[in-house]
């Protein structure tokens, strides 16, 4: 199957994924799902043991071939930008958290700008997504199958989070935004090819924020979240990463 078609099938499962989560209400409810534990658990599996490894390939691969001061630092130290993706998410999330906080004094004028704040975050993780469905580091076809199984259920975790604190404003916009920006990361992908190191750059942000955004969502002991789930996810995904 030519590539292009392959990541565009892939590209509108995400769509779907985002499109009709909603429609998984048997996740909804405290305690968490098990379900959504051990999707967490499954995505960050595949971070510890697929994007950041790829990382010191990337680093080997890119040793003595870049020019510029900041990129021959950045050679040697992408984990920074996986550290820096980690604590973004985590700042935006506490200025969301302040901003719900606060509110402007009327609750309906606060609502809107969590909401975007959110939004706009996740939108930049679908964008980037997108992209490397097409010019990740995919050997074979089955680590490319492997990584969207991983983004197919963060996605998952990640829309129940945000119907859970913006249920109207994310049906009627936000599934279709995130939607949208999967397909536009995935028509840049297929129109334009970037340099292998700032390939890395976008793994590694990405291995960042998927971390912060899973944990946010499981902490919380108000969730009641499930860690043998979790654990489950874990330890079931990380044999099928370490077997294939």
């Amino acid at each position: 199957m030519p590539i292009g078609l392959l990541t565009l099938l892939l590209a509108a499962g995400f769509v779907l994924i985002h499109l009709f989560s909603r429609k998984m209400i048997f996740l909804d409810g405290t305690p968490r799902s098990r379900l959504l534990s051990g999707a967490g658990g499954v995505a960050v599996a595949y971070v510890f043991l697929r994007l950041l490894p790829n990382l010191a390939d990337y680093e080997e691969e890119l040793k003595g071939t870049l020019t510029y001061a900041t990129n021959r630092f950045l050679e040697h130290h992408l984990y920074i930008i996986a550290l820096a993706g980690l604590v973004i998410y985590y700042g935006l999330e506490q200025l969301a958290e302040s901003s719900k906080r606060r509110r402007d004094a009327a609750s309906q004028n606060g609502r809107p700008r969590i909401f975007w704040i959110h939004i706009g975050s996740f939108a930049l993780l679908n964008l980037i997504t997108g992209y490397l469905l097409v010019h990740g580091h995919f050997p074979h076809l089955h680590n490319r199958i492997l990584f969207f199984v991983a983004m197919a259920l963060n996605f998952v975790v990640n829309d129940w989070g945000l119907r859970n604190i913006h249920r109207s404003h994310y049906d009627r916009y936000g599934r279709w935004l995130l939607g949208l920006v999967i397909l536009a990361g995935w028509a840049i992908g297929m129109t334009t090819k970037i340099d292998d190191v700032f390939i890395s750059y976008l793994s590694a942000f990405l291995a960042g924020g998927v971390i912060m955004n899973v944990m946010k969502e499981e902490l919380p002991k108000e969730r009641q979240s499930s860690f043998l789930a979790f654990l489950v996810g874990v330890v079931a995904y990380s044999g099928i990463l370490l077997a294939v």
